[in-house]
């Protein structure tokens, strides 16, 4: 939660999807360099992360694959001028079309793309926008490439410590038993 910045005291609610948004991209970016991008993968992707998985056309599969390839670049920048050169050129290429809206309990709620957008062009709106703010809060420090040995993942940490540096706790506590079985052996090996 953030606080209002014309009130200390009061806060403004991140609703549903939107919330969910930049672990959504890291969700489809990982699942797509895993192959594990399939139609029935997508939807529960898209349950997963609040987004209107009804909504899912098989058919706009492609789509999606394409936007987390897409968004991988995102994901390995070098520097922050490198994110913001990438996130302005899919700004300027995604169909969006701000409004406000209040449905399905959510409250009322920014959208992103038009309301006669698809649910796939929804998604690549709202997780550009919420990749864009993470990154104007936060630079490229919250985000990455796993740093496990033998993994190409990509994560994204939007807790307060900000210390996230792996794509899985499988992934870190891997690297910590390595590390802690490395230094048992000492120096000799």
């Amino acid at each position: 939660m953030r606080a209002d910045p014309g009130n200390g005291s009061r806060a403004v609610r991140i609703t549903g999807y939107r919330s969910k948004a930049v672990g959504a991209a890291v969700a489809l970016v990982n699942a797509v360099a895993d192959g594990t991008d399939g139609p029935d993968a997508l939807r529960a992707l898209l349950r997963d992360h609040d987004f209107f998985w009804q909504d899912f056309d098989p058919a706009e599969a492609g789509a999606y694959r394409a936007w987390g390839r897409t968004l991988r670049a995102f994901f390995t920048a070098e520097d922050p001028e490198a994110a913001v050169a990438l996130l302005n050129e899919l700004m300027l290429a995604t169909p969006m079309h701000p409004h406000l809206a209040a449905h399905g309990g959510f409250g009322l709620h920014l959208h992103y793309a038009p309301p006669s957008a698809s649910l796939a062009e929804r998604f690549r709106a709202t997780t550009l926008m919420q990749l864009s703010e993470l990154l104007c809060e936060h630079g490229l420090s919250r985000t990455g490439v796993c740093a496990a040995d033998g993994c190409d993942r990509v994560y994204a940490d939007a807790s307060r410590a900000g210390r996230r540096r792996f794509c899985s706790e499988a992934c870190a506590n891997r690297t910590n038993v390595a590390a802690f079985r490395a230094r048992r052996r000492g120096p000799a090996g």
